[in-house]
């Protein structure tokens, strides 16, 4: 099992390009199921263990997948499709492998699907997905852990989200967007991920307006066609290097990221004290004195991502001050307040909420990563403590950053790997 040795108390300088977004990639590689006829290209696509799950489940449909990892460029055949079926193997690796049900659903009619796996980070229920189909018009049930859907009508609908949600938004996308008939989603995520799948499938030839927004309307079309879309930077990767700068009290530029991504994150970084400088694809951040304390709430997007909350913990923890961070999207995210206490933070959890008292100096020992998103957050605190720390099961920071050892080398940190 491989892990990290750091060596922290080094400011992260220079220059770093972001990788393509995850989160953008895998629903867009679950919807090129929905072309019928030749190759589609998607490019700038991350090594990443999830990508590769993904890969190995659209082969599992019958698709042929060919993926350039060093080129970061997967071609997709779709057009002769075996299986409606995705299996437990599979779907149980990662969460959102569950976005498939839509394509499946839309292309062949009827979808056996999973219940997901992948981080454990509380409930995360599909009730969203599920309740979304039926509002469509689909015979939706559970039975030994998978979900069945038919879909037998193509009649206008409307599905109204109580809350949103990214893969659920995406799911009724997908499902929606073949056929006859206009579907309208109220209350969709608002995600720039959920953006970049609505230009493939426009890309493709679908019809769909308002991504970005909170209505989403599809019109559907009879057929898509074969297409080639570049996956945009990752905005929580970019974040990640961004908070380290901040943390190690660094001057780091982040390339390929587009900053309207980015901008309550870069908020908080500037109330922390931070000099913030934003281009058109391109962000600095540069701490020129010790970091301040702020409060922060995750909320969907536009708000600050969930999914750089425990990065933003570890700025916090040698932060002057008292800070406050509250969890709203995820009921037991806090699992890596424990062991940033390991490198001597001083961290109070209450509910929902962090209550982090900045102290001087981080010290580094052995921590564990609990899922992609903690793992980082722990690399970031290693990199800000004094003497070395080993930050064990990096495999769950894999399924986030392609080979974050040498990126984050490359402006400056002492991380190596190792193997077991």
């Amino acid at each position: 099992m491989d892990s990290f040795t750091i060596n922290g108390g080094k400011p992260l300088a220079g220059k770093i390009k972001t990788d393509g977004s995850k989160n953008a990639a895998l629903p867009i590689l679950a919807a090129t199921l929905l072309v019928d006829s030749g190759i589609t290209t998607i490019k700038n696509v991350p090594a990443l263990r999830d990508i590769n799950v993904m890969v190995r489940l659209l082969k599992s449909f019958g698709a042929e997948v060919e993926f350039d990892k060093k080129a970061g460029t997967i071609t997709v055949d779709a057009s002769k499709l075996t299986s409606h079926v995705a299996d437990y193997e599979l779907v149980s690796q990662m969460r959102g492998a569950f976005v498939v049900l839509g394509p499946l659903l839309a292309r062949l009619g009827e979808a056996k699907v999973s219940l997901p796996g992948g981080c454990s980070l509380g409930a995360r229920p599909v009730d969203y997905h599920i309740r979304g189909l039926k509002s469509m018009g689909a015979e939706v049930r559970e039975k030994e852990g998978y979900v069945l859907a038919k879909l037998k009508t193509d009649s206008d609908s409307v599905v109204c989200f109580d809350k949103q949600s990214h893969t659920g938004t995406e799911n009724i996308l997908f499902a929606a967007v073949l056929g006859s008939g206009k579907t309208t989603i109220i209350n969709a995520a608002c995600d720039p991920e959920v953006v970049d799948v609505a230009e493939f499938l426009n890309a493709a030839g679908a019809k769909v307006s308002g991504a970005g927004t909170g209505q989403i309307e599809i019109e559907a079309v009879k057929s898509l066609k074969p297409s080639a879309f570049s996956i945009p930077g990752d905005r929580l990767v970019a974040g990640t290097y961004l908070i380290a700068a901040a943390a190690t009290g660094g001057d780091v530029t982040v390339t390929g990221v587009a900053p309207n991504s980015l901008t309550m994150v870069l908020e908080k970084l500037g109330e922390m004290g931070c000099e913030v400088t934003s281009r058109r694809t391109s962000v600095s951040v540069k701490a020129t004195s010790r970091l301040k304390a702020c409060l922060a709430v995750t909320y969907p997007f536009p708000g600050f991502p969930t999914d750089l909350q425990a990065c933003l913990m570890a700025a916090m923890t040698v932060a002057d001050g008292v800070s406050r961070l509250r969890e709203t999207i995820f009921e037991d995210r806090f699992g890596h307040a424990m062991e940033m206490r390991r490198l001597g933070a001083d961290i109070t959890i209450s509910s929902d909420e962090a209550i982090i008292r900045g102290v001087s100096k981080l010290s580094g020992t052995t921590v564990m990563a609990g899922d992609i998103r903690a793992g980082a957050g722990l690399v970031i605190a290693s990199l800000a403590a004094r003497k070395q720390s080993v930050v064990n099961r990096v495999y769950h920071i894999d399924r986030g950053y392609d080979r974050l050892e040498v990126k984050l080398g490359e402006i400056g940190a002492d991380i190596s790997r190792t193997s077991s």
